[in-house]
C-alpha cells in the first residue's frame, strides 16, 4: 500500500464523519440519540463525527437506517467509505513513539495537496536534516533511550518522502530567523541544515521564505501553525496547532480566514524566494 493510500484513509474518515454529522443534523436526531442506536455514548458519535476513530459496518448500516438513508446506491457509498476509511496507515508501524492525537496529523499531512507552514522555533520537520532532527529530537525528549529517539527521527524521515515523491503537495513555509539562528547540535549539524535548506527551496513544489530580524514584530506573533488543503472539494482547509501534550484542528471557516490572513502577511512581509536564500547563504558564511 502506498503513502497516499494509507493518508487518504484519514480523509476518508473525516469525510464519511461530516456526512455522517449532516445525516443526523438534518432529521433532526441527537447525537445522543444516535449513540444509543448503536449501543454507544453520545461522545463516541461526536468522535465518529469529527473523522477520530474507526468506523464499524454495523454501526454505520444502523446510522444510515436511523437517518432514513434507504436508497441502496448511496448505502453502499458511504459503506465503501467506511471500509476505505479503516485502512492502516503506515505510521501505525510507529505507533510506539507516536501520541494518538499526532496520528491525524500525520495521516492529513499526507493527504494534502497544499501545505502551508509558519515556524518560529526551529526548523519545520519536513524540512529537517537527520542530523538535526537528532539534535531536536533529544533535546525535546530529554531522558529517552537513544532507541527511541531513533524511531522518531526515522518517522520524521519517513513524513519528508511525500515532498520529493511524484505526487508531492505544494509546500509553501514562512520561518522566523530565530528558527535559523537557534543552535541544534553541533556547527557542522546547524551548516549542513541550512545548506539542505537552500538545496529544498529550488524545489518546484517548495516555497521557503525567511522573514528577517530587521523586520520587527510579524503576523505570526501568536506562534507557529500549519494550513493543510486537500484535493476533495468537500473537505475544508484545516488549520493545526500543536501543542505540549495534544493539538488543535480549526476548520471553522471564520477561525481558518484568520490564519489564511496571517500567512498571506506574512509572506508579503518576507523576502522572496531569492532573496530568502541570499539570507541563508548569508547565515551559512557566519557559522
Amino acid at each position: 500500500m502506498s503513502a497516499g493510500e494509507s493518508s487518504g484513509s484519514v480523509v476518508r474518515r473525516i469525510l464519511l464523519g461530516s456526512q455522517l454529522r449532516r445525516l443526523r443534523e438534518s432529521r433532526g436526531v441527537t447525537r445522543e440519540a444516535a449513540g444509543y442506536s448503536i449501543r454507544a455514548s453520545e461522545s463516541k458519535i461526536s468522535r465518529m463525527e469529527l473523522g477520530r476513530v474507526s468506523f464499524k459496518a454495523r454501526d454505520v448500516e444502523d446510522l444510515l437506517t436511523l437517518y432514513g438513508v434507504t436508497d441502496e446506491a448511496e448505502r453502499d457509498s458511504l459503506l465503501g467509505l467506511a471500509r476505505e476509511a479503516n485502512v492502516a496507515g503506515w505510521w501505525h508501524s510507529y505507533g510506539d513513539v507516536l501520541p494518538g492525537w499526532f496520528q491525524t496529523y500525520v495521516g492529513l499531512e499526507g493527504a494534502a495537496s497544499l501545505i502551508r507552514i509558519f515556524e518560529v522555533q526551529f526548523v519545520h520537520g519536513l524540512l529537517q536534516t537527520e542530523a538535526y532532527a537528532h539534535a531536536v529530537v533529544s533535546r525535546g525528549m530529554r531522558g529517552a533511550s537513544p532507541a527511541e529517539i531513533d524511531r522518531r527521527v526515522a518517522l520524521r524521515l519517513e513524513r519528508q518522502k511525500a515532498l520529493v515523491s511524484e505526487r508531492a503537495p505544494t509546500f509553501h513555509a514562512v520561518l522566523d530567523e530565530a528558527a535559523l539562528r537557534r543552535p541544534y547540535g553541533e556547527r557542522e549539524v546547524m551548516r549542513a541544515q541550512l545548506r539542505h535548506l537552500i538545496d529544498m527551496s529550488e524545489r518546484p513544489n517548495i516555497t521557503l521564505q525567511v522573514i528577517p530580524f530587521s523586520h520587527g514584530g510579524h503576523a505570526g506573533e501568536s506562534g507557529s501553525f500549519t494550513m493543510l488543503r486537500f484535493p476533495e472539494s468537500d473537505l475544508s482547509d484545516i488549520v493545526y496547532l500543536e501543542q505540549l501534550t495534544s493539538a488543535l484542528y480549526l476548520d471553522k471557516p471564520e477561525e481558518v480566514a484568520q490564519y489564511e490572513k496571517a500567512m498571506a502577511t506574512l509572506a508579503q512581509d518576507s523576502p522572496g524566494t531569492d532573496e530568502s536564500r541570499d539570507l541563508l547563504r548569508g547565515l551559512l558564511q557566519l557559522m
